[in-house]
């Protein structure tokens, strides 16, 4: 393949979940997935510092978009409502493909401490995005993390849902986050 052919970012993560699925994630080289998905060692490391981060790939753009949609929701929304519309813009992004690779990051990170670390650190990161959103919107600080805490179990929930689900469905991921914060909204209301 071409040095510069387009979507060797897909390709490399599309390579390391085959390979994480076929011979364990700590037995898998750089050069192993760089073979794989057609590129030299060098362009793996143009788009990726090490293999840990191809399993999460996208996460500056997921909380750069739940930023966004938390910022452009309406001025009188709620703080969940603010989150809910970050996870609708968000999920605008996960397509036929997220769906595809869902089942096959999940059992690479089930193998690993390491990955199981580096999911954590995500899940810090994208509810660390949305509570600097919605504080940004004058959302009290303690009201704003725990917004953004429900914000990421509800993405997390609906992730799992939706791509646990038919793959040959059309629905969007949007529907199974939006469910999902509506039950942990109802949830954390019984709390009393």
């Amino acid at each position: 393949m071409g040095r510069w052919e387009p979507g060797a970012r897909e390709r490399l993560v599309v390579a390391a979940c085959d390979l994480f699925a076929e011979q364990g994630y700590d037995a898998t080289t750089v050069a192993q997935i760089a073979d794989r998905a057609g590129v030299t060692k060098s362009t793996f490391f143009r788009h990726f510092p090490d293999k840990r981060e191809l399993l999460v790939a996208g996460q500056e753009t997921l909380s750069r978009l739940l930023a966004e949609g938390i910022a452009e929701a309406p001025g009188d929304a709620s703080p969940l409502e603010a989150v809910a519309a970050g996870l609708e813009r968000a999920s605008s992004a996960m397509g036929p493909m997220t769906r595809e690779l869902a089942p096959r990051l999940k059992a690479a990170v089930a193998s690993s401490a390491e990955l199981q670390e580096r999911d954590a650190l995500k899940s810090v990161s994208l509810a660390t995005a949305m509570t600097t959103a919605l504080v940004a919107r004058g959302v009290p600080d303690p009201t704003a993390a725990l917004a953004g805490e429900l914000g990421v179990l509800a993405f997390k929930r609906g992730y799992a849902e939706w791509s646990e689900s038919d793959r040959d469905a059309e629905d969007d991921l949007a529907g199974y986050t939006l469910a999902a914060l509506d039950e942990l909204r109802a949830a954390s209301a019984s709390l009393g």
